[in-house]
């Protein structure tokens, strides 16, 4: 595997309980010269643009690199974490007789995240399985209470 160009686009799902926590270890290490960061959850995201899908891009995690190259699941996992200065965290990721063991793991993690949206949230927040269905009141109900 070739060290990519860089900056390395990340596309992360903030939305994701256990992704977020990485994000955000990624976010304050994060120099904007060698990585940056892009929410596929967020309401702007315009995965046409990336030349990929939102549910291609949510299955497997992905990067891009400078000059336009894809990177996927532990790929892009080990990369990102190498542009913050992280890379000997995930090391054995990049171990030749681990390699076929870590790829079966990412993929059956990547078929389990998204039935892991019951975890607490980092940011404190509730979260609701696709949308919640309860609208939060107005202040002026708020004020009634």
């Amino acid at each position: 595997m070739l060290t990519p160009s860089l900056p390395l686009t990340l596309y992360v799902d903030a939305s994701c309980p256990l992704c977020a926590r990485e994000i955000h270890l990624l976010q304050r290490r994060a120099d904007p010269q060698r990585l940056h960061l892009v929410d596929i959850s967020a309401a702007n995201f315009d995965a046409t643009a990336a030349g990929r899908s939102r549910e291609q891009l949510g299955q497997l995690l992905h990067a891009r690199s400078a000059d336009g190259h894809w990177l996927t699941g532990i790929d892009a996992t080990y990369w990102s974490w190498h542009c913050v200065g992280l890379g000997s965290w995930v090391a054995p990721l990049r171990w030749r007789p681990m390699r076929p063991f870590w790829l079966v793991a990412y993929r059956i993690f990547a078929l389990l995240r998204p039935h892991l949206d019951w975890l607490p949230h980092p940011d404190g927040a509730a979260r609701c399985r696709d949308r919640c269905s309860v609208e939060k009141p107005d202040d002026e109900q708020q004020k009634l209470r």
